[in-house]
């Protein structure tokens, strides 16, 4: 009898396992990511991990690009990360805490006195976004781009104290960037190391992530960095770099998407933090945590951070109870990261998922040409000229360049992920689509 008691509960263990089991669809993985790199929509590289162990990793696109040389991106590719540098701030933050160097609740004037409102704003409230501090920023120059030239860690320091508050500290949740430069700052004074050194000392050579630092210098593509690039249609172009120095410890890291599933399992697996601190760090308040956001994919809420800067973009998320992280990095931006995010994870889970055809259509030049002139807004003495070159439509809002338009309908047009044009010839009209509403323009005859 008990013999036929074992041999039933081990077979009702061995339905369940295979029924739960996970099995990847590589293939449909590797078919939406040819058609990301087959139509230029993406260049990356994606790690998918469980409990440590890579189930999959793809690289598409190139990480260099001269002419008709082009170096494919791999996966020892190196990316900027943006602001999932965040939460190895933050990571190191609570270490600092947990060794009794620093309290959540010490106030920022025990360092920074001459911020203000440093009386009343906590360490705790710069981790969780709530310390009323804003973004800070150099004013532009007409002559060139500041985001190239470097700034000083004391000009950071000097921009942030010349601001107005936003709000009193934790009356509400503002995201600022300028409170994780801070945040790294007081990192540097309490434990006299530069910020890259406690990095490496605290995170990266404890765990063993050999290509993660923090940038200090522009890209260097004799470490596999990467550059970045957009396309518009015609062809992949390179973007500006924003100097590193400007991001600092909100934004500067480079690392790689096999470096960061392992980041954040170590994380989870208590090698970086305590328990108590990753509950902290878990802890959402208006939508955030402490350096961590989360995230809902399939119904299951994931823990990590997006980031992103100039056309680089990165996403690492991490599902707890089943010990999966997953992240990606790109040096070129197109189709949103989000969506791309979103597919991985119908795939993962064989939900539903349909490979986007990412075909633009062709419009006839003569209908193109009743859309060409200038539009204007109410209020805005500028004009928003729409051109056309062949059969490309061109957009070129005031004071900036023009980019080319993708026709996903005879009348309606898009800048992938960025904004969607459509025109009303019968009333004249053009309406800009944006995430944060739409404004509609009139064609001036």
């Amino acid at each position: 009898m008990k013999i036929k008691l074992l041999s039933a509960t081990l077979l009702i263990g061995a339905f369940w396992a295979t029924t739960y089991a996970q099995t990847l669809d590589k293939a449909k993985l590797d078919q939406f990511f040819d058609r990301l790199s087959e139509k230029n929509k993406a260049m990356g590289s994606l790690t998918i991990a469980k409990d440590g162990n890579v189930l999959y990793a793809r690289s598409i696109g190139y990480s260099q690009i001269n002419g008709t040389e082009k170096k494919p991106l791999t996966a020892t590719s190196r990316f900027r990360i943006g602001s999932i540098t965040k939460m190895f701030t933050a990571s190191m933050i609570l270490q600092l805490v947990e060794e009794g160097k620093l309290k959540l609740t010490d106030t920022l004037d025990k360092f920074f006195p001459q911020v203000p409102n440093a009386r009343k704003i906590t360490i705790e409230q710069l981790l969780w976004h709530r310390s009323g501090i804003p973004n800070v920023r150099r004013e532009q120059n007409a002559q060139e781009n500041v985001n190239t030239i470097p700034v000083t860690k004391d000009e950071i320091l000097a921009l942030i104290v010349k601001t107005t508050p936003d709000f009193e500290p934790d009356t509400k949740h503002s995201y600022s960037n300028s409170g994780y430069q801070l945040l790294g700052l007081i990192l540097e004074k309490v434990t006299g190391k530069p910020y890259e050194e406690a990095l490496k000392q605290r995170i990266t050579a404890k765990i063993g992530l050999a290509n993660t630092y923090l940038a200090t210098g522009t890209i260097d593509v004799s470490k596999d960095e990467a550059l970045t690039y957009m396309n518009f249609g015609d062809g992949w172009k390179p973007v500006r770099e924003t100097h590193p120095s400007i991001l600092f410890s909100a934004g500067a890291i480079i690392s790689t998407p096999n470096d960061l599933a392992r980041f954040i399992q170590a994380l989870f697996d208590g090698k970086i933090v305590s328990k108590a601190s990753l509950d902290q760090m878990k802890t959402i308040r208006d939508g955030e945590g402490s350096g961590m956001e989360p995230f809902t994919f399939v119904g299951k809420t994931f823990y990590g951070h997006t980031g992103g800067a100039d056309n680089y973009g990165a996403w690492v998320a991490y599902l707890p109870e089943e010990k999966l992280a997953v992240a990606y990095t790109t040096n070129a931006k197109v189709y949103p990261v989000g969506n791309i995010m979103s597919g991985i994870m119908d795939i993962y889970y064989n939900k539903p998922f349909t490979i986007p055809a990412l075909e633009s259509i062709a419009v006839k030049p003569e209908v193109l040409d009743k859309y060409v002139g200038a539009y204007s807004f109410p209020g805005a003495p500028a004009k928003f000229m729409i051109t056309r070159d062949g059969e490309t439509l061109y957009a070129q809002p005031p004071g900036q360049s023009a980019v080319p338009l993708e026709a996903t309908a005879e009348n309606k047009f898009q800048i992938e992920g960025v904004l969607v044009i459509e025109f009303d010839i019968a009333k004249n009209q053009m309406i800009i689509k944006r995430r944060g509403g739409e404004r509609v323009f009139t064609k001036e005859n």
